[in-house]
């Protein structure tokens, strides 16, 4: 054995040495593989176990959460992965909606007349018949709390002229939002080749919705109401059953839009507010009703457990003063525009660093509402929130005149700053000179102020007798 390794290491092909080099190269790629295989399920092990321990582990093909006012992602999972969205596609039918009554291109009390396409739809629906006629008030309604696809096919073709003119509007608006992973064919979420879009996005629409046009909660809130069907056969009562289930199952919820096909499976856009935040929670292709609601409300409620949002400077608060140049003042105040809410974790104690931003200076004429800085908050070091500041009153341009005004103010002051700084340095030598000679020689000192309080009653008595003399005359 012994003979075999000595020749082994003196003779480096041999049979044996290569048997040896060949065990050590295998032994040691086995133990990587078997660090590696460990590491990584050490990882899957720890993701699982605090996914479980924070109760969100959902069962869904993709889901996110979202604080609205800041846009600040809470959790998500697969959140760009695209996928079809169902009827939650009606969040950007419904923004459209609101945003052209915002517009006044259309009223509430509009009545709009179902097509034979609107009328065609299958899916859910309120069964409009082609020709009938229904207020925007009303299809809107149909649309929010129903998830009513001939309503959203009408609605689309009385704001565009045709469900094709309006899907190009949605994809025009999703892009503005920044909705990059998406992509719409309808305008209500049937399936069909191509019309996707992803969590993320879906969260996008869904916030500038709320945010915008929070009057969409009056009919997102609403669990049931009813529409009349007025044809050819007379009036008819026909009920709305709201879709999400969650109005009635979790507190604080706002909406928003609940959908399901064969191709998505079930999902929602689920937006709640509670403690004075608004979260927005979106579950897509989960199995099943029960766990697209469950997962909804999971996340939910990790949101509000560990997260909170705390109220920065009131809209007018004066954070400080701005130089200006050539105007009739010379500073101006700034003041906090629009009070800003910073998202921070729950569960220990919260210090918010503010840093203010003001520009060196602006020209005039300057305009109240004029941008003039900005306020930046930080937590921990991390970005957390910002304010604008913008100037508190108008300044108008300074005449010739304004300009030699100041000037000659600015002289006059300079020259009395002068004369009050001598007077300062006079008495000031005085009483160094005075301290001087107590020093030299106190007795000497204290005899001369003696004399002079001596000196000084005499005058005082003399002019009391003088006084006392011309009384008796």
């Amino acid at each position: 054995m012994n003979d075999s390794f000595r020749m082994g290491r003196n003779a480096p092909h041999s049979e044996a040495y290569q048997m040896l080099r060949e065990d050590f190269f295998m032994f040691k790629r086995f133990v990587k593989i078997i660090c590696l295989t460990a590491c990584a399920i050490a990882i899957s092990i720890s993701a699982v176990t605090q996914a479980k321990a924070q109760g969100l582990v959902v069962d869904a093909k993709a889901s996110l959460l979202m604080e609205a006012e800041t846009g600040k992602i809470l959790v998500e999972n697969n959140p760009h992965e695209k996928l079809a969205p169902a009827s939650v596609t009606k969040v950007m039918t419904m923004l459209l909606i609101y945003e052209a009554l915002d517009q006044e291109r259309i009223k509430w009390d509009d009545m709009v007349t179902t097509s034979a396409h609107a009328a065609s739809m299958g899916g859910s629906q309120i069964f409009l018949e082609e020709g009938e006629q229904q207020s925007v008030r009303d299809l809107t309604k149909a649309i929010v709390i129903a998830s009513a696809n001939d309503a959203a096919v009408a609605m689309a073709e009385f704001i565009a002229g045709s469900e094709e003119a309006f899907v190009s509007m949605m994809n025009t608006k999703a892009k503005a939002l920044g909705m990059d992973n998406t992509n719409f064919v309808n305008s209500c979420g049937l399936d069909a080749t191509g019309h996707l879009t992803t969590a993320y996005d879906i969260a996008l629409m869904s916030r500038d919705l709320i945010l915008n046009y929070p009057d969409v909660f009056k009919f997102s809130t609403t669990r049931l109401d009813k529409i009349t069907h007025t044809t050819a056969r007379g009036q008819e009562e026909f009920g709305l059953t709201n879709t999400n289930k969650l109005i009635r199952n979790y507190t604080g919820t706002t909406g928003l839009k609940t959908g399901s096909t064969s191709e998505a499976l079930y999902c929602i856009s689920a937006t709640a507010e509670k403690e004075g935040m608004h979260l927005i929670a979106v579950v897509l292709g989960a199995p099943d009703p029960t766990i697209r609601f469950d997962s909804a409300m999971k996340l939910l409620d990790y949101g509000y457990s560990n997260f909170a949002l705390i109220a920065k400077e009131e809209s007018g608060t004066t954070m400080g003063e701005i130089k200006v140049f050539k105007g009739k003042v010379e500073q101006v105040p700034v003041v906090i525009k629009q009070q800003t809410n910073v998202l921070v974790p729950k569960g220990k104690h919260i210090v918010i660093d503010s840093e203010v931003r003001i520009k060196d200076a602006l020209d005039a004429p300057v305009a109240v509402g004029q941008t003039a800085g900005e306020v930046v908050y930080t937590h921990e070091g991390q970005e957390v929130g910002r304010s604008e500041l913008v100037v508190a009153e108008d300044v108008a341009k300074a005449s010739p005149q304004d300009i030699m005004d100041r000037m000659f103010k600015q002289w006059m002051f300079k020259g009395e700053a002068e004369i009050e700084n001598t007077e300062i340095e006079d008495k000031e030598e005085e009483q160094k000179e005075e301290k001087e000679e107590t020093a030299d020689d106190p007795q000497s000192f204290l005899l001369d102020r003696a004399e002079n309080a001596v000196e000084a009653i005499t005058n005082l008595q003399a002019s009391r007798d003088k006084y006392s003399e011309k009384q008796r005359r």
